[in-house]
């Protein structure tokens, strides 16, 4: 492997001040509740309402008026992500099996009872995040889903198009609330009226005091994944474009100053051609401040041999998106592992994904993707087992479990099997 182009190297800690600002947010919102929310929510969003959830004459009022084509493209993107969500969930079925002549024992789906969704600001108001965090749930038998967003700072309004997202994904209750005390709210619950009760898991994107707040908060709640900035990383050979090549790795470096645009390629042509592509498109993109940055700093550009080795490069990489663009991308679906998403052949962008194509866009960033998927609707199904034992069996089943009990001095196991038997 050779870098045509490597980036310089960067610290992926989170700095200090992030935790400690973000563990006492989480601390103060525990023992103060709507207070310490209203406080940082003054000092972070300069907002402080009498009551942070929106009623339904609020969401009336800040929807009126939207572009219709835009709500009608959301709606498309939210029809397809619950659609893709519902044929996962057919994959995921009860069963019982006798596995012994008397034993009996079997799994169930139970939905997850109470789902917190962040919905992100920050740089840009990405309209698919309802979809991804509140549509899927809403699949999956979610009872209710709790969403909380920013205030766009100067307005006190939530961006009316994220809104519109909320409701036509299935919110069941939306606050304007964001940041680390957003979650911390939906963790512990807050008094008012009416109340925000405390949900079970949280789930979606946000800034590094977001992700630091999903890491500190899990165990109180369960939580999707800990996301970071996000990643791309372009499969190609000679057979690919390299205008499209520049294209998509400058539409993931957009997204901020710390994202990671990766090309691997066995072609040193066309290296070259991407390269000059990448210049010449960030000279009238409106977005290049981001994105020049970004590829300045995290972008890379690797050779090597053949397909055998960017393979093997590629799963090293783990990136959270994977474009293929070779002459042959099943031969690559077939044998990679290590990826968020993936996308096959020159048509595939990532921001389809982005967008709502159907496929989940909350996805493992940092190599975890080494051992785990981005979000689905599994992810909000607790798969559950039981057993039944009929009293022959216990003749069958309860000796040898009772040698093992006493072999670990387990005796009080021992015993209650024993009572089986008698």
């Amino acid at each position: 492997m050779e870098y045509f182009k490597q980036a310089p190297p960067q610290s992926a800690a989170v700095s200090q001040e992030i935790r400690d600002t973000v563990s006492q947010i989480i601390s103060d919102v525990e023992k103060e509740g709507v207070n310490a929310v209203r406080r940082y929510s003054e000092k972070f969003d300069g907002f402080a309402p009498a009551e942070f959830r929106l009623s339904e004459t609020d969401i009336r009022a800040q929807l009126g008026g939207l572009d219709d084509q835009v709500t009608a493209a959301i709606d498309f993107s939210i029809a397809q992500v619950k659609h893709f969500a519902e044929l996962q969930r057919r994959t995921l079925t009860d069963f019982e099996a006798e596995t012994l002549p008397g034993v009996t024992i079997g799994q169930k789906q139970i939905p997850v009872g109470a789902v917190g969704s962040y919905i992100p600001g920050g740089r840009y108001p990405i309209l698919a995040s309802a979809a991804m965090t509140i549509g899927v749930p809403k699949v999956a038998g979610v009872r209710r889903i709790v969403a909380c967003a920013p205030v766009q700072r100067g307005t006190g309004r939530v961006n009316a198009l994220q809104l519109y997202g909320m409701v036509q994904s299935g919110a069941d209750e939306i606050y304007a609330i964001g940041g680390a005390q957003a979650l911390a709210a939906m963790a512990f619950g807050l008094d008012g009226s009416p109340p925000l009760d405390a949900v079970d898991m949280i789930v979606g994107a946000g800034n590094a005091y977001v992700a630091e707040a999903k890491r500190q908060l899990f165990g109180v709640v369960g939580i999707d994944l800990l996301a970071g900035p996000t990643e791309i990383c372009i499969l190609a050979d000679e057979t690919a474009d390299p205008e499209k090549v520049a294209a998509d790795l400058l539409a993931q470096a957009e997204h901020g100053t710390n994202s990671q645009s990766v090309l691997i390629t066995t072609s040193r042509a066309l290296a070259e051609a991407v390269s000059g592509e990448i210049e010449r498109q960030l000279a009238s993109l409106p977005t290049a401040d981001a994105a020049g940055a970004s590829w300045r700093d995290y972008g890379e550009i690797l050779l090597v041999a053949d397909d055998a080795e960017m393979l093997k490069v590629s799963d090293e990489v783990a990136s959270e998106h994977l474009e293929v663009m070779t002459r042959d991308p099943d031969w690559y679906l077939a044998r990679l592992t290590n990826y968020g998403s993936l996308f096959l052949g020159g048509n595939a962008t990532v921001a389809y994904g982005d967008k709502g194509i159907g496929t989940n866009h909350v996805l493992p960033t940092g190599r975890a993707a080494c051992y785990t998927g981005g979000l689905w609707v599994g992810k909000f199904i607790k798969t559950v087992t039981w057993q039944r034992v009929s009293d022959a069996a216990n003749a069958a089943v309860a000796p040898p479990f009772i040698r093992m009990a006493d072999s670990e001095g387990m005796v009080g196991h021992a015993d209650s099997m024993r009572l089986r038997i008698r």
